[in-house]
């Protein structure tokens, strides 16, 4: 049977699809790119903030239509939002003929192949042994290393629905990782929704330090990278700094997510903290890794959100001067704890603050994109260019992938680029976000066993940023 996906929202949505992928592949099923020619369509859904559950019920719809223009016979609905809403999706969206949830990846067959089960509340978390394909670019993979979380952050719905924070056992993830080295994955990032709690519930004292130097002696016959995202600040220890400092397969990036940086409006989030410990922690991080580069996320129009608490974050972000900051508006979650908060911040005003740091951010960005010029610094060759077949593209350790922009190769006439090699990169021009430059030296032999093309993942919505807690 031909099934399609479409996977929606944050790279741990997508390993649950991979997952779910794995499964459905070695059960005999065929995986297909076409939504046409599929006879089942998954949608694996996010349902995190407003625009996520838009875009969510929005692609449902449209896939629905294939059971009338294409071959489809059903349409699996997966993933956060039949947490949140299974009810109203049974009610209101008659083309859906089967739900799973976050806890209920396991049962994705019996879902597709029209076979009823029963749902599952029991919390749900993949392991080594999991069946599992990559739907990225076979150089790059992720890894979740836990699920769920513990931190009562007001904003925030996710523990709602993926549960209290639970880590994988330390083997499994190195066995994981072990295996996509040796298949060829030059690049892995460790996801969760709080990378830095790792271990904490198996007892393990500096549990993402620990695995992070276990993950950076695998031996590998080329270069390898390996990096981490969701760190939450209070959990950053200068243990962990000093091992990313430590090992050079560890990329020099660090993304924490802060969420603002006025303590009225932290401690109405109840994350606590406040933009001058932040600081400190940014010295400090900088001082153990030398050229690393910070990411981090800010909600701009929090209930409660003065103008001073607004131009505390704007001078926050000037005195920190990060690599990477995104913007995201405030969205009002019924079922999360500030939406019984009073003081609500108008729409206007929250969309002109997300306008006014980001420009603000832009220039801090492009400020120091022009400091490199000149600088040499390895690439991950990701292929040709998505603007222009005369370019090819790449990411520096510094850039994440989908969400930090990418550096473009201006001179690809030697025809020696092959997708997933590292190479040596001299920056030659910079831009707001994006970089340009000259890929030099011999390029390394290509070692890697797996097929140049991902499995499918079926192109239903336009991608988006990520939003982190």
């Amino acid at each position: 049977m031909k099934i399609g996906f479409v996977s929606l929202g944050c790279p741990k949505n997508l390993v649950d699809s991979e997952v779910m992928m794995g499964q459905l592949a070695a059960h005999g099923h065929e995986l297909t790119s076409a939504p046409e020619d599929a006879e089942v369509i998954v949608v694996n859904t996010c349902s995190f903030i407003n625009p996520a559950k838009q875009e969510s019920v929005d692609t449902i719809i449209e896939m629905g239509k294939f059971k009338e223009t294409g071959k489809a016979k059903r349409l699996v609905v997966a993933g956060c939002l039949v947490e949140r809403f299974r009810g109203e999706i049974e009610d209101n969206l008659p083309e859906v003929d089967a739900l799973i949830g976050t806890n209920e990846i396991e049962k994705i067959i019996e879902a597709c192949e029209g076979e009823k089960f029963t749902p599952s509340s029991t919390p749900y978390l993949y392991h080594d042994l999991s069946p599992r394909v990559l739907t990225t670019g076979r150089y790059s993979a992720y890894i979740k290393i836990a699920e769920g979380c513990d931190h009562p952050c007001s904003f925030c719905v996710i523990p709602q629905f993926r549960g209290a924070f639970r880590s994988r056992r330390f083997e499994s993830i190195t066995a994981e990782a072990t295996r996509l080295f040796e298949s060829g994955v030059r690049e892995i990032n460790l996801i969760g929704q709080d990378t830095t709690s790792y271990g904490e519930d198996l007892g393990i004292k500096d549990g993402l330090a620990h695995l992070l130097g276990s993950l950076a002696q695998i031996e590998t016959p080329f270069e390898k990278w390996v990096r981490f995202l969701y760190c939450y600040p209070n959990r950053v220890t200068q243990k962990l700094l000093d091992t990313i400092a430590e090992h050079a397969s560890l990329v020099k990036y660090i993304d924490m997510p802060l969420q603002h940086a006025s303590r009225n409006v932290l401690k109405r989030m109840k994350r606590g903290s406040n933009g001058d410990f932040f600081l400190k922690l940014i010295e400090q991080v900088r001082a153990t890794i030398p050229g690393v580069a910070i990411r981090t996320s800010m909600i701009v129009g929090f209930p409660g959100e003065t103008d001073a608490d607004f131009e505390e974050l704007m001078q926050f972000a000037e005195a920190a001067k990060l690599d990477r900051l995104g913007v995201f508006k405030y969205s009002d979650e019924e079922t999360s704890g500030s939406f019984a908060l009073d003081q609500k911040v108008d729409g206007r005003t929250i969309h002109n603050r997300q306008r006014r740091l980001m420009a603000a951010q832009r220039k801090i960005s492009k400020k120091i994109n022009k400091s490199l010029i000149g600088r040499e610094f390895p690439i991950l060759i990701e292929g040709p260019s998505e603007e222009t077949d005369l370019l090819w593209q790449g990411r520096l350790p510094s850039q994440a992938p989908e969400i930090d922009g990418y550096c473009l190769i201006n001179d690809v006439s030697d025809g020696d680029l092959a997708k997933g090699q590292i190479r040596r990169i001299r920056i030659t021009e910079a831009h707001d976000y994006d970089l340009i430059g000259e890929v030099f030296g011999a390029p390394e032999p290509i070692v890697s066993r797996l097929s140049d093309n991902p499995f499918p993942i079926l192109n239903a919505a336009p991608k988006r940023q990520h939003q982190h807690i």
